[in-house]
């Protein structure tokens, strides 16, 4: 298991967002609370998400979330664990169903300091809040059988990249997030 420490020091930014985000994020370690692993801050706290594409890497899994009202990548809060590859391959096990997920890669793929707006959830309102996210690459196999998982997302389906990204009804994920994990994905399979 890789730090988080470890996961930005081993990481090259793509891009300028994530040049500046990973600095962000590297500044918020170095503070050195221990509640942005968990949910206790209520400022900003850790995630993990994945960018989950098929063998052929033309496709890639997305659920739609039901708080976003929109298809979106797999992921989840740290809940106080450190492994954060760990983290990504079990939210996408939890959120879809498939059983195959496994990392390309123990190393970073992206990273994002992402807004979250205010919203209910279990009834109750959630502040909005920042998620200091760190993104992974994974492989799942298209024939597993998808899941929805109640209360969390109301469907999950394979999309072809492009159209993953055109199935997000958030602009600036659309734009500055899912285009980029494909531009990105583009590059390694080069």
């Amino acid at each position: 298991m890789k730090t988080a420490e470890e996961l930005l020091n081993g990481f090259t930014p793509f891009n300028e967002q994530e040049r500046k985000d990973a600095e962000l994020i590297r500044s918020v370690l170095d503070l050195g609370d221990e509640t942005i692993w968990t949910r206790q801050n209520r400022i900003m706290h850790l995630t993990a998400s994945a960018w989950v594409v098929d063998h052929s890497r033309t496709k890639a899994l997305m659920a739609y979330h039901n708080i976003y009202k929109s298809w979106s990548w797999l992921g989840g809060h740290a809940d106080g664990e450190r492994d954060l590859s760990a983290i990504a391959l079990r939210e996408v096990m939890e959120e879809s169903g498939v059983r195959s997920a496994r990392l390309l890669s123990p190393d970073l793929y992206s990273v994002e300091v992402l807004t979250v707006d205010g919203h209910v959830k279990k009834g109750e309102y959630v502040s909005s809040h920042l998620h200091l996210n760190f993104t992974f690459l994974i492989e799942a196999d298209e024939e597993d059988l998808l899941t929805v998982r109640e209360g969390e997302n109301s469907g999950v389906s394979w999309f072809l990249l492009d159209e993953a990204v055109r199935a997000s009804s958030e602009p600036w994920f659309r734009e500055h997030i899912y285009s980029k994990l494909n531009m990105k994905l583009a590059r390694l399979m080069a």
